[in-house]
């Protein structure tokens, strides 16, 4: 699909990737950019930055979520690109506290069900629409020490491979997004990890600005797969020619990364 004249809406869009996402869609020359965000002055921010439209919304309200989509359909006639990029990181283990785990269901899953809920009645109608699913490599692989992030990563590629089979043959386009790690406030979350953890990260870590090139060339292409870090695509392989083997690798990786 080309960007160009598009109405594209990015859930997550004040700031890191999806702000970049933002950025990118406006030269490629989208109609019209739609930046959502939970953080008002962000996505106003983002918005202004390329003349585009800012809403606050809490992606896991569904309600609001109905309503803001409602009205941008009423003002502009049709959501043709939904980039569901909101997402949340959480550390932890299997013994990390329930509200944690369902704070990150909503927003990681959830949300994802609620926007398309309400986008996709439209894009059948016309028989046409793109959905962009920002999950990430740990829904593929998986991220060591974060149990809550990598299980809802997993959970979110899932759904947008589901949402591909269902409505591919009905015009809808699909693509998942599976960054590794990226230079934003996100990376934060290894702050407290080993300093070999760290260093690993701020190895891997690229701009939003690249994952943003990567996520138009994908949906340009209509690939489902959309991998800013090609090694994430070569793990994923390996995982998949030899299970077993992959997961003694990320055990002994495990170790190295959480001993100090």
């Amino acid at each position: 699909m080309e960007i160009k004249e598009r109405v594209v809406v990015i859930t997550g869009g004040g700031s890191g990737i999806g702000a970049a996402m933002a950025r990118r869609f406006a030269e490629e020359g989208a109609k019209e950019i739609i930046v959502v965000d939970i953080d008002d002055d962000a996505s106003r921010s983002t918005a202004d930055d390329i003349d585009g439209e800012a809403f606050m919304l809490d992606v896991t309200d569904e309600e609001a979520t109905s309503e803001l989509f409602r009205q941008i359909e009423a003002n502009h006639g049709r959501i043709d690109i939904l980039c569901l990029n909101a997402g949340i990181p959480t550390d932890g283990s299997v013994d990390t506290p329930n509200k944690d785990w369902q704070r990150t269901w909503e927003v990681n899953v959830m949300a994802h069900v609620y926007a398309t809920r309400h986008a996709l009645p439209g894009m059948l109608e016309r028989g046409e629409g793109y959905i962009l699913t920002t999950a990430s490599a740990a829904g593929l692989l998986t991220n060591i020490g974060a149990a809550p992030y990598s299980v809802t990563k997993h959970a979110a590629v899932a759904l947008a491979e589901w949402l591909s089979v269902t409505y591919g043959s009905r015009g809808i386009k699909v693509s998942c997004l599976c960054p590794m790690f990226v230079d934003t406030p996100m990376l934060d979350a290894f702050a407290g990890q080993t300093d070999e953890m760290r260093d690993w990260v701020e190895g891997l870590a690229i701009d939003p600005d690249d994952v943003a090139d990567a996520v138009v060339e994908g949906i340009t292409k209509e690939k489902f797969l959309i991998l800013p870090h090609p090694i994430v695509g070569e793990y994923f392989q390996r995982k998949a020619l030899d299970y077993d083997r992959w997961i003694k690798g990320m055990q002994d990786l495990n170790d190295q990364m959480t001993t100090s």
